[in-house]
């Protein structure tokens, strides 16, 4: 299961409605890269067969089948704050990130 909070389900229907393209939510996945080996990926889309699909508030986030085994047990938050601006993962499966924090390793 992943969960979404309200303040993230509003940022993508608002990304949504802002974006050209016809796309319907948001797609989170997990790629090889970055100084610990693995990172997100994260961009407005569609669903595609196969994808685990989460929802609130009419909001929808899509996650591939693969990437779900990584981020399983976690919550999508999104943060407007000074430090940081943007979606927010807590992925409890994360073991250790690098320095920079752009990278993880579960």
């Amino acid at each position: 299961m992943i969960q979404i909070s309200e303040k993230a389900a509003e940022r993508i229907q608002e990304a949504v409605s802002e974006d050209e393209r016809e796309v319907d939510g948001l797609r989170v996945r997990v790629v090889g890269g970055g100084c610990s080996g693995l990172q997100y990926k994260i961009d407005l889309d569609n669903e595609r067969k196969g994808d685990k699909i989460f929802e609130l508030n009419g909001a929808r986030l899509y996650v591939d089948r693969k990437s779900y085994l990584y981020l399983n047990g976690t919550r999508v938050d999104y943060a407007d704050g000074l430090q940081s601006v943007g979606f927010q993962l807590d992925n409890p499966n994360v073991t250790r990130t690098c320095g920079c924090g752009e990278s993880f390793v579960v």
